[in-house]
C-alpha cells in the first residue's frame, strides 16, 4: 500500500543534501505514536532471511523548487512531498498514519536544528493492476550491490546500468527473498528482468547518484545508486513486491521507490 503525504515548510528552508538517514529516522519516530514495540522492532531487528535483513518499506521525499547552497538543498518552494510505501498494511501503514495524524510533523534533525515539515494531508495511492511487462520511473535511486576485487581485495561494489547481469540476477533474488517474508513460501522458479530505457540514458550522461548516509555516531557510508526509467518483465507477484518494499537494497534508508509510467 502507497500512501503520499503533502507537506509545508517555510520558505528557503535548508536541509542537508544527504538527509536520507535524518528523515529516515523521522518515520520511525512517527511509528513510535502508533507502536513503540513495532518501531523498536522494525528499527532493531526487521525481518530476516539467510542472512539477511529486511525492513519491507520505502520512501521517497520531492520537492517543488530547490537549490543547492554549501552541500544544503535550499527549497524555494514551501511545498514538498513524501511517498512511503510497504506491503505491512496492519504492522506499518496503520501505526504510521497514526503517526501522521498524532504529531501533524515531519522533523529531519540537521546538527544544531531541527526541520518542521508540517503535514497537510495524508491520502492512499491506488494501487496499479500488475502486470508481466511494466515500465516504472525512479522517484529515489536504486541501490544493488555485490562483492568484487579491487586490487587484490574484496570489496563491496555497487552496481552501475552496465552491470545489467548482475542488476537483474541480484534484483531477482532480493525480490524472491521479500516475497518469502511476506507471504511466509520460498519460490524458486520466479524471475525478473530489467531494461533501461536506453533514450534515456543516450541523453543522459550520468544517471547514477552517490548518497552518504550520515548515521549519528558512525563514519560516513557512500552509497552508487541508479536514477533511470526502466522497463520490467516477469512474475507480477515480485513486480508488486518491488513497487510495494521497493527495488534494490537499503529501501528503509528512502531507495528503490518507483512510480508505474504504463503497463504492457
Amino acid at each position: 500500500m502507497r500512501i503520499v503525504i503533502h507537506l509545508n515548510c517555510k520558505a528557503e528552508t535548508s536541509i542537508p543534501i544527504n538527509y536520507n538517514y535524518q528523515l529516515s529516522s523521522a518515520i520511525y519516530n512517527l511509528l513510535r505514536f502508533g507502536s513503540p514495540e513495532f518501531s523498536d522492532f522494525l528499527h532493531d531487528k526487521g525481518y530476516r532471511l539467510a542472512g539477511r535483513k529486511y525492513k519491507l518499506f520505502t520512501f521517497a521525499l520531492r520537492f517543488e523548487k530547490t537549490a543547492i547552497e554549501n552541500n544544503h538543498l535550499v527549497l524555494k518552494s514551501p511545498k514538498a512531498t513524501l511517498y512511503i510505501t510497504s506491503p505491512m498494511i496492519d504492522p506499518f501503514i496503520k501505526n504510521f498514519i497514526i503517526g501522521t495524524f498524532e504529531n501533524k510533523v515531519i522533523q529531519i534533525s540537521d546538527k544544531l536544528k531541527v526541520i518542521d515539515f508540517k503535514i497537510i494531508s495524508a491520502e492512499l495511492i491506488p494501487e496499479p493492476e500488475f502486470t508481466d511487462k511494466m515500465k516504472f520511473l525512479f522517484l529515489s535511486p536504486m541501490v544493488l550491490s555485490t562483492i568484487r576485487e579491487y586490487k587484490g581485495k574484496l570489496q563491496q561494489y555497487y552496481l552501475r546500468p552496465d552491470d545489467i547481469d548482475d542488476i537483474n540476477r541480484i534484483l531477482t533474488k532480493n525480490l524472491l527473498n521479500k516475497k518469502a517474508l511476506i507471504q511466509g513460501n520460498q519460490t524458486l522458479n520466479s524471475y525478473c528482468s530489467l531494461k533501461w530505457d536506453e533514450e534515456f540514458l543516450s541523453r543522459n550522461k550520468r544517471v547514477t547518484k552517490k548518497i552518504t548516509i550520515n548515521e549519528h555516531g558512525r563514519v560516513p557510508v557512500d552509497l552508487i545508486g541508479i536514477l533511470a526509467p526502466f522497463t520490467i518483465e516477469g512474475d507480477p507477484e515480485l513486480i508488486k513486491i518491488g513497487y510495494e518494499c521497493g527495488f534494490g537494497e537499503k529501501n528503509s534508508m528512502g531507495f528503490g521507490l518507483a512510480d508505474v509510467v504504463n503497463s504492457h
